[in-house]
């Protein structure tokens, strides 16, 4: 049976009483309305320790001034019982105001820098400020041993293991691979907002990342390899926002340069704003 806390003291002491019996602890933050990408994340952490924690909280800090923050889907039942099957032992549902007992605008704030300077960070500014102000506060508050994170938020998992590298915390970050629907599609709560026929239109993302790494295999210059990926998702339907190849570091490889890359995407289709990835090796 999982253990839902909503009082900070009450999780830190179940937290101590299992590492006072020597018991590793992980923990998986999401904002809720889960699906199974984020269970297997649960079940990655259960992998890597004795006791699981998420935490389940919509923040405010990391939506801009036109994003869905209010129309974000809660459903905190159904996280919990999926929580729950998926073998997490405890669920911390924080309130805005004991995350930010000062208010959100009167918040203490972290910067993250470099990471954070392109890609989702030039596109949605503030967003990753809001995303390392609250995972540092939940690393505080949680003070796991691991936490996953998975890696279809690719630039997010950069900016959370640059920042605990930096602020030295005790906690070792385990990036989970990305889960997708079977047309490709990788799995997302905004996913929802989807019609059918955008459903399958978004799997073409997935099609695009790989023929962005079959072109460069194939000794494609990257400027012409990202340009024919735009031109790509506009014919599709897509309002890209970008759609390049990095090193595994975010930075931008030199002509003609081989090794570990990764190729990233991010697009409008219709209302909705996806993103993804892939990794690969050229």
């Amino acid at each position: 049976m999982i253990d839902t806390f909503t009082e900070l003291d009450a999780l830190r002491e179940r937290v101590r009483s299992w590492k006072r019996d020597g018991l590793r602890v992980a923990f998986v933050p999401t904002m809720g309305n889960l699906h199974d990408g984020h269970f297997s994340l649960v079940k990655l952490a259960r992998t890597h320790a004795d006791r699981v924690v998420a935490s389940v909280f919509v923040n405010p800090t990391q939506f801009g001034p036109n994003e869905d923050f209010a129309r974000y889907p809660r459903t905190p039942d159904a996280d919990a019982r999926g929580l729950e099957a998926a073998g997490c032992d405890a669920l911390w549902l924080p309130s805005v105001e004991a995350m930010y007992p000062y208010g959100v605008e009167a918040t203490v704030r972290v910067q993250v820098p470099n990471v954070t300077a392109t890609l989702e960070g030039a596109s949605r500014p503030g967003h990753f400020d809001g995303v390392a102000t609250v995972v540092s506060r939940l690393f505080n508050q949680v003070q796991p041993d691991v936490a996953v994170f998975g890696r279809k938020d690719y630039q997010q998992l950069a900016v959370v293991r640059y920042m605990v590298r930096d602020l030295a915390f005790p906690i070792e970050i385990v990036g989970a691979d990305i889960v997708r629907e079977a047309n490709g599609l990788a799995m997302s709560s905004r996913n929802q907002y989807l019609s059918a026929d955008e459903r399958a239109q978004a799997a073409q993302i997935s099609r695009c990342l790989a023929a962005m790494a079959d072109a460069v295999r194939a000794g494609e210059p990257r400027e012409a390899v990202e340009a024919g990926a735009s031109q790509r998702l506009v014919e599709a339907g897509f309002d890209p926002d970008y759609a390049v190849l990095r090193r595994p570091d975010l930075t931008v490889p030199a002509t003609g340069e081989t090794g570990s890359m990764v190729a990233l995407i991010a697009a409008r289709l219709g209302r909705t704003r996806l993103i993804d990835n892939l990794e690969f090796t050229a």
